[in-house]
Parts: C-alpha cells; sequence; structure tokens
C-alpha cells in the first residue's frame, strides 16, 4: 500500500494535559481509514495533526509527513470555513484560479471538483451563498475547494453526522469514490455503521491514546449494525402543552423570500415527546426556530398552554422565555468563547429564574454534574472541552430554565454511543418525572424510536406524515417516509 501521508508519535499537551498521547498513524492511497472513539478521544487532534493544525498553545512532539498533495480537512460544521458574504462559484473560482490558466481551463477545474465532490445540481449551488446551502451541500463544497488545493488526503470530520439516513447514503458514496480515485481518506466519526460499510482500517481511540487498530471486520466485528428499537406505545396524553396554527414560515434571499414551511401543524402535550425527522432543507430546524421565537417571520400561530406566544424572542417576557427553551445543533456556535462554560450555565439560572449569583452558581454545578461533567470541567473555556462534552452543558444551561417545553435540534447527532444514550435516558426521565413537553428533531430514526411518542415527518416544508411512533415506523402510509426507512436499512440500521 502506497502510504501518502503518517503520524509518528505525536503527542499533544495542553496546559500540562496530554489530549494526544504516543498517537501513530498512516492514511494509503485508494483506502479509507476510519478513527472512532468516544467524545473527547483525541480523534480531531489526530485528523487536524495531518494538516499541520494544532490547538493554541499546544506542547507538540513527534513528526508528521506527507508524501503526496496536499491534505484536505472537511470540518463537522462546513459552514465555518465557508466566507458567507461570497456566492459558492466566486470561492471555487478564486481557489481554481491560483494555478495559471485561461478561463475556459478554470471552469473547466471547477466543473471537475464539482464533480468528483459528487454536488448536486452544480448550476444552482454556484449561484448560491452558504448559507442557502443544506449542510450536506456545504460539505460536498469544502471537498470541491480541498480537490482544487491539490488534496490527496482528506480528513473527514463525522461527515454524517447530523445528517439524514438519504444525505448519509449520498456522503457514504461520494467518499467510496474519492477513495476510488486513488485519494487517501481519514474518516473521523461515531457512526459505526457508517465505518463498518465504508472502512478498511479502524483505529480506535480511548483518552488520547490508540487501544486498537486493524481490519474493519476484525475490531468491529458484530458491533455497529444498530436495529431501530421497539417504538414507544404513544400514551394518552391531554391538552397541547405547545402546537402550532397554519404555520407558515419563510427566508429571506438576495432575490427576495423562500417559503420553507408551509401550513405546519404539530402538537406535543406535557410528558410527551414529539420527534420532527425528515432529509435535510425539509424545514424540521425552521419550525424549532419558530416554537422558541428564533425565526419569527412566520404567519400563523404558536401557543404555549392555548395561548400565542409573541413571534419574536425579543417580544417574550421572563416566563416566556423560561418556558420554551431550545438546544441548538452545533453547540460551540452557542457559547461564548471567551468565557468559562460554568458561568455561561449559571447565567440562566439569574436571568430566567432570578436566581443570586451564588445560588445560580450552585445549581449550575448540580446540573452539570447531573449530565457527567465536573465542576473543573465546566470551569474551562469552550475550546478546551470535546463536543459531545459542550453539548452537555448546552442541554443543562436550557434545563436550568426549568422549561415546559425543551426543543432539541440533532443534540445527540456529534456523540459517540455512550453519551448519545445517557442523554436519551436522561430527557426520558425528564419527560416522565416532570411532565417536560419534549420536541426532538432529528435524523436519528433509532433515537426518534426510543423517544418519541409521535412522530411528524417533513418533506419540502409540509407535514407529509404524523402518528404514533410504533405504527408509523412499522407500517408507514407516506412514500417519503417509506424512503427514509429504506435508507435508514442501506445504511446499516436493521429496520
Amino acid at each position: 500500500m502506497s502510504t501518502v501521508a503518517e503520524v509518528r508519535d505525536l503527542r499533544v499537551e495542553i496546559n500540562g494535559r496530554a489530549v494526544v498521547d504516543q498517537v501513530s498513524l498512516q492514511a494509503h492511497a485508494g483506502k479509507i481509514t476510519a478513527v472512532i472513539g468516544p467524545s473527547g478521544s483525541g480523534k480531531t487532534t489526530t485528523g487536524l495533526a495531518l494538516l499541520g493544525e494544532y490547538p493554541p498553545g499546544a506542547r507538540v512532539e513527534g513528526t508528521v509527513r506527507v508524501t503526496a498533495g496536499t491534505v484536505g480537512y472537511v470540518p463537522q460544521h462546513p459552514a465555518a470555513v465557508l466566507n458567507p458574504a461570497r456566492r459558492t462559484g466566486a470561492l471555487l473560482h478564486d481557489i481554481a484560479a491560483r494555478r495559471p490558466g485561461t478561463r475556459r481551463e478554470i471552469r473547466r477545474r471547477v466543473a471537475q471538483a464539482l464533480l468528483a465532490a459528487q454536488v448536486p445540481d452544480p448550476e444552482v449551488i454556484l449561484r448560491r451563498f452558504p448559507h442557502q446551502l443544506s449542510g450536506g451541500q456545504q460539505q460536498r463544497v469544502v471537498l470541491a475547494q480541498a480537490l482544487l488545493l491539490g488534496a490527496r488526503v482528506i480528513v473527514a470530520d463525522e461527515p454524517t453526522t447530523g445528517q439524514d439516513v438519504l444525505t448519509k447514503q449520498g456522503v457514504m458514496a461520494e467518499l467510496a469514490a474519492l477513495a476510488a480515485q486513488g485519494i487517501a481518506v481519514v474518516l473521523l466519526s461515531h457512526d459505526l455503521d457508517v465505518v463498518r460499510r465504508l472502512a478498511d482500517e479502524v483505529v480506535v481511540m480511548r483518552e488520547g491514546r490508540i487501544v486498537d487498530r486493524g481490519p474493519t471486520e476484525s475490531v468491529l466485528g458484530g458491533q455497529g449494525r444498530e436495529a431501530l428499537p421497539a417504538a414507544r406505545e404513544s400514551r394518552s396524553t391531554g391538552a397541547a402543552r405547545l402546537e402550532t396554527r397554519g404555520l407558515t414560515a419563510r427566508h429571506r434571499t438576495a432575490r427576495g423570500t423562500v417559503e420553507v414551511l408551509s401550513d405546519a401543524r404539530v402538537a406535543v402535550a406535557a410528558g410527551e415527546c414529539l420527534a420532527i425527522v425528515g432529509r435535510s432543507g425539509s424545514g424540521k430546524t425552521t419550525l424549532g426556530r419558530c416554537l422558541a421565537g428564533l425565526h419569527p417571520g412566520y404567519d400563523g400561530t404558536v401557543l404555549l398552554d392555548g395561548t400565542p406566544l409573541p413571534r419574536s424572542l425579543r417580544s417574550r417576557g421572563r416566563a416566556e422565555l423560561a418556558a420554551v427553551q431550545y438546544v441548538f445543533q452545533d453547540p460551540k456556535a452557542a457559547f461564548d468563547e471567551h468565557r468559562p462554560v460554568l458561568d455561561q450555565v449559571a447565567r440562566t439560572a439569574v436571568r430566567l429564574r432570578g436566581a443570586g449569583r451564588d445560588d445560580a452558581r450552585a445549581r449550575a454545578v448540580r446540573q452539570l454534574a447531573g449530565l457527567g461533567l465536573s465542576t473543573a470541567l465546566a470551569a474551562r473555556r469552550p475550546g478546551e472541552l470535546s463536543g459531545g462534552e459542550l453539548q452537555r452543558a448546552a442541554l443543562a444551561r436550557a434545563l436550568l430554565a426549568a422549561p415546559d417545553v425543551l426543543v432539541c435540534d440533532e443534540i445527540t447527532s456529534g456523540l459517540d454511543g455512550a453519551t448519545r444514550q445517557g442523554i436519551l435516558d436522561l430527557l426520558a426521565r425528564l419527560r416522565d418525572r416532570e411532565e417536560l413537553a419534549l420536541v426532538f428533531i432529528t435524523h436519528d430514526l433509532a433515537a426518534a424510536g426510543t423517544m418519541a411518542d409521535r412522530i411528524a415527518v417533513l418533506e419540502a416544508g409540509r407535514v407529509v406524515e404524523e402518528g404514533p411512533a410504533r405504527r408509523l415506523l412499522r407500517a408507514p402510509r407516506h412514500p417519503f417516509t417509506r424512503a427514509l426507512l429504506e435508507a435508514a436499512s442501506q445504511c446499516g440500521a436493521v429496520v
């Protein structure tokens, strides 16, 4: 096998603590090497080392060697590396123009990169700004950028995280196609189903060290085949705690407004979980943001206990703000990078529950401890926590408001299996014990089956099917719902 990049005896220390220790890794042309392990195990630090990038102030030992081309990085949240003020076509054209050539040659390079990255409808994508693209489209554009820069190694950081199963199919095909072109792929992932189907070799990390490695089948064995569980029986519920009536939402674009939700009607009662599923771009997040007052651009009504809520967060009073809390998919973007996490969590109790500073801090410590985050860990700044740790902190912050309704937007998508299950168990206890109404936005059909009393399926901004979780997962009526379940099966879940 041709080795195109190598990490040898890598040790990365931050403030005297080793986040990666004695790690060695090779990337081979035409092969996919998966690096797996729980949140905070050092996967991303190892992957970024191939690019020569390390956390600020890190002390680094060991060697990194790239023998062919460059190394491209596709981050978990690709929007972070795209210029929001420039159209996709302009971004890619500028990169392609770094090599001499005529305008025709530059256009050809861009077209080839888009084809290699399996970008759908390239002529449409090139005219759009990054924020007008779905997460999957953003991911492919970042990959096209890397290919234009001559990447022979691609580090893909959780590329299927937060993706619907139909998009996940496309990502898997995209990575397989890269390997078929002779490109080395280093896949950092929690998704064992995807790893089983794609990887040639698996490297297992824990607490900064490699604890196992080898061919995929020998390392994973029977792991990774996640069956959709027996769905919950839908319980008899009372009046809706939160509901929408005729909700039609729009996004502003350079060319006017675009309708992203059309007459969306959903309801959730106290002690009930409503899962909202659908492919990327179907309107799930916009629906959740309307519920929380984060997207005021809609017609229709959102009601809390039968009373209309103000559309905008800024128009809601303290009690209304506390009553409906929203947990974001990207926790890093939801925290101030310059302030300790503990202080930011405690502030919720001050602002929304009128607690004094010391009392708020004590409440925050207890809530964080209940989610497995120590005081010492929470006292750090956000950049010093893993994605999974930050997601738990974001959940703790929302729960400190003692909400009536909790809107969770893909909050388990970036977590390892154990942490994911821990958060699902916690949410189930809160719902059952405290009569919390839970709106659970997810691509994870297994999690939806575990958590939800009812499921609503969104497609192109419309609720195409809604009903008890058990019935919907086992006997779907709408063709799109059937397509989602079939794609889940093809991605490794046993339906």
